[in-house]
This record gives structure tokens, sequence and C-alpha cells, in this order.
């Protein structure tokens, strides 16, 4: 017997190539929509380095629709949140320096992990307070700050992909591609995101330190990409 959730999956699968057949149906149209809302073609995933403007845009719409602000606080313990802001200038400035990784289906960005190398350190201002830590903190007996390591700027998966495994693929792929420049992947979860601290957990990022600024409570967390916590 066929599983419902791999049933659904295939009977969405035949919905939507039927519909390519039928591209001038205004009804199919509709009916396409709704078969991408009800289940994400996660077998057309992409994991890939950010390259078009396009995407970069699809970045920041997809982290203003997750943003604390945008999220109801009964939802943001179950669902999570991001909290910091990019504009598409530092975004792409940002690209320029290190690729972005991203998650697309059927060409929409549908996740994001965003790199941020240390010549951006002091341009968002919310994450000073964390980057001023790095100079009192020690890892493995050596200052963190005599590592080579970039912080993991944001990560966010679309609600509807989330549990489908694109949080671990955007780390792979990270992993991937960045593994041999630097030692170390550094990022912070407010205390009070228990969803990102556990799959942050799950991947292999471990709490290094804890700190509180005028606006929440921080775990610093480390991926030691000389450690092989992933399969």
């Amino acid at each position: 017997m066929i599983p419902i959730g791999d049933m659904q999956m295939l009977l969405v699968i035949a919905l939507t190539n039927f519909i390519r057949k039928h591209q001038n149906n205004l009804i199919c149209h509709y009916f396409a929509l709704l078969a991408i809302a009800l289940y994400p073609r996660t077998l057309d995933m992409e994991f890939k380095l950010a390259e078009k403007a396009i995407e970069l845009r699809q970045i920041l719409a997809l982290q203003a629709q997750n943003h604390a602000f945008k999220v109801p606080p009964e939802q943001r313990i179950s669902d999570g949140f991001v909290t910091v802001q990019h504009d598409l200038d530092l975004l792409t400035k940002m690209n320029a320096s290190a690729r972005q990784v991203i998650a697309v289906d059927q060409e929409q960005v549908v996740g994001y992990a965003l790199v941020m190398t240390q010549e951006f350190f002091d341009l968002i201002p919310v994450l000073a307070p964390m980057i001023k830590t790095f100079d009192k903190i020690e890892y493995r007996g050596k200052p963190l700050n005599k590592y080579h390591f970039y912080i993991m700027g944001q990560v966010c998966v679309g609600e509807a992909y989330r549990g489908k495994g694109v949080f671990r693929g955007l780390y792979n792929h990270h992993k991937k591609h960045y593994s041999t420049q630097y030692d170390l992947c550094i990022t912070e979860v407010s205390t009070s995101n228990p969803r990102s601290i556990i799959a942050h957990e799950k991947v292999g990022f471990k709490t290094i330190h804890t700190f509180k600024d005028q606006f929440d409570e921080w775990y610093i967390i480390c991926w030691d990409w000389n450690e092989s916590y992933m399969n």
C-alpha cells in the first residue's frame, strides 16, 4: 500500500504535469497554485549558491515573511522566526564576497542560509553585541578570534517546506563549499527560539557562550568544520 503522503505527492505531480499541457486554461492555473501550496515539489529542490539579483530579492521577501515582527507571538515557539533584516544593497555586497546558500523549488527561493564574512561584521548593528563577545570567548583552549571563521548570518525555511530536509540541505551545502576555506561556522540563536536551537544541534552546532543584550538572551553556537557531525 502506498503511504498517504506519497500518494498525495504523486497526485500533485500528475496534476501539475497535466496543467503544463493545458497552460492556456485559467482554471488549470488556479489548481496549479493550489497544488504547490498543498504539497511543495521537493523532488525538484535544488541547493545552490545565489547568482542572480532576483534570487537575492526572493531571499529578502522570505526574510520579511518570517521576521519576528510578522510572526504572531503564539507561533514563534513552534515555527521559529528571524530577527535581522537586510537590504538589497548589503545583501548584494555580501553575495559578492561569499555566495549565499539557497534552496530553490520551481525557480523560487524557499530557504536560505546566509554567509557573512568578517568584512561585514560592523555593518549590521544588531549583531554588534555578539561580535563584541568574540574577544572574550575561548574555544578548545584558543581565543575564538584566532580561528578563521564566518558568521552564518541567518537561516530561514519557508513554512510549506519545513520538516522536509531543507534546513539540513542548506547546511550540507555550506559545508560542501566553505569547509575548506574556514575552520568554523558561527551564529547566534535566541534562547526563546527553541525550534531553531534544536535544528542547529541536530546539524552539529554546539553552544560555546551565552550572553544578553538589551533585547534578548542569546546562544552563540559553533559548527567545527574539523569535526564530522553530518552524515
